[in-house]
């Protein structure tokens, strides 16, 4: 049996099938949305007048990161290279972007991948569980919407200082919200609810930081996804050198293990807050940067696989989301020789994705990269979603004028510098690793044992290879019980 499904339910499963044939929900496999050419045409056809954001069972299809948003199908991975003469470096740093998925983030993905194994196993029953989200935000995000499309209630807990757009959002589309005390950081204060919460049997909690199908997702998804960019701009000299990817969860840096399958020589870069250094320097604190940095190192990352850790200042992501939006800012950017168009699509780029490419360019600028080498990244969300927090900068700091603008491009770009960035040695990653102990054996019931496990890269390897051949047999198997086809 699947170390995440641990039953079948043949009598709840079947009573969801049901509920799914009178809905008309069709899942989509993990394959399908690796490479959604598989999807039957007839499944393509129902995207017809079907929007993004609706909550349509069509749209489980279109959790993936090959949404064509012009035609409503699909095609090859949404992505986005930064100019040399915005990053300030010779290699190149390309992003996939996450703005075309279903909710405007890739977490909906992660959160299928938690939800689904347990939906078609029928180990989660809808007509007696809630789905419970505990995240930042876009995870909670993604969670509601799988939850309100296949018909689960929906339990979003976050933060209350997280940006307006997500409770607003949230409440449209009929979760229940719990805001917990205090920020980005405050992942503590998200668990003691969840364990408030476990007291009812109900409530599933579906905690991203522990639940194995996040990574298994990304894995699975966002690696093929950046292989496919990758490919395209390969030439006998490039160099795939890095992955680049905040930690706030480690599902998303699961993509390079992934990638270190095919490109063993790349290395993978954990990136967090300056202001809550948990990877760095053992430290904490908070921050702003959101989506990101949590105070403890998460259950489902495989630290083993970590090649270097790069923290990075909030003030700067702070001011460099000004920078990329602001009139001011990207006329400087293209008065400096950044192609208008490049600049043009730099709203595609939320808090986080920011934070990622000055990692990048830090990455670059230690490994001392040149123009063949190509670092990869993920741009989580869109500046979209990060309006009100442009509407509190311009409140506490005044237009954003050129002279800012001109300051932002010195100092939080040109500036970046190889401090905060630390190469891991085997003894450095095995102490992150050993951080797992503890959150959670000391506070969250998991055992010494399977951290010594998770050691192993074999650990890893079964469960991203082979749990995702037994979740698409199960999904499978659901469709046809379901019988629409």
């Amino acid at each position: 049996m699947s170390r995440i499904v641990k039953s079948i339910n043949g009598e709840v499963r079947k009573r969801t099938a049901k509920r799914c044939r009178e809905r008309g929900i069709v899942i989509p496999t993990f394959r399908q949305m690796r490479e959604p050419s598989l999807v039957p045409e007839a499944q393509k056809k129902r995207l017809e007048g079907v929007g993004l954001w609706d909550v349509n069972p069509a749209n489980l299809f279109r959790i993936t990161w090959k949404n064509d948003h012009e035609t409503g199908l699909f095609g090859g991975p949404n992505y986005l290279e930064i100019p040399k003469e915005i990053t300030g470096i010779k290699a190149r740093v390309v992003g996939l972007v996450g703005k075309w998925f279903p909710t405007g983030a890739h977490k909906v993905g992660a959160a299928f991948g938690c939800l689904v194994p347990r939906l078609v196993s029928g180990e989660f029953d809808p007509e007696k569980h809630k789905a419970v989200w505990p995240s930042t935000g876009n995870y909670c995000r993604g969670g509601a919407f799988d939850s309100a499309i296949l018909g689960c209630h929906a339990v979003a807990i976050l933060p209350q200082e997280m940006s307006q757009e997500r409770f607003d959002w949230l409440k449209e589309i009929g979760a229940e919200v719990i805001a917990t005390p205090g920020c980005e950081s405050n992942v503590k204060e998200i668990y003691d609810k969840c364990w408030e919460l476990k007291a009812d049997p109900a409530n599933v909690i579906f905690n991203q930081f522990d639940e194995f199908g996040n990574p298994l997702w990304h894995y699975n998804v966002t690696g093929p996804a950046v292989e496919e960019v990758y490919a395209g701009m390969r030439t006998p000299k490039t160099r795939l050198a890095a992955w680049v990817s905040a930690t706030g969860s480690a599902g998303t840096i699961a993509a390079g293990d992934y990638l270190k399958t095919l490109f063993p020589g790349m290395k993978t870069v954990a990136t967090e807050a300056l202001q809550c250094p948990t990877l760095l320097r053992n430290g904490f604190g908070g921050h702003r940067i959101e989506g990101i940095g949590d105070k403890h190192v998460p259950w489902v990352h495989n630290v083993r696989n970590t090649d270097a850790v790069a923290a990075i200042d909030d003030e700067d992501c702070m001011r460099l989301l000004r920078l990329f939006n602001e009139p001011a800012g990207r006329e400087l950017l293209v008065a400096a020789g950044a192609p208008a168009d490049a600049v043009g699509k730099l709203d595609l780029l939320g808090i986080s994705c920011i934070c990622n490419i000055l990692a990048a360019i830090k990455a670059a600028k230690y490994w001392e990269l040149d123009e063949n080498d190509v670092v990869m990244t993920v741009f989580t969300d869109s500046a979209e979603m990060y309006l009100s927090r442009l509407a509190e900068l311009t409140a506490e700091r005044g237009p954003f004028t050129a002279i800012d603008a001109a300051r932002t491009q010195t100092g939080s770009l040109e500036r970046q510098a190889v401090d905060n960035f630390k190469e891991l040695t085997y003894a450095d990653r095995k102490a992150i690793h050993n951080l797992k102990y503890y959150t959670w054996v000391e506070q969250q019931g998991k055992t010494y044992e399977e951290i010594q496990a998770q050691w192993n890269p074999e650990y890893w390897r079964e469960l991203f290879e082979d749990e995702v051949v037994h979740f698409d047999r199960l999904i499978d198997e659901f469709n046809a019980e379901v019988g629409l086809g």
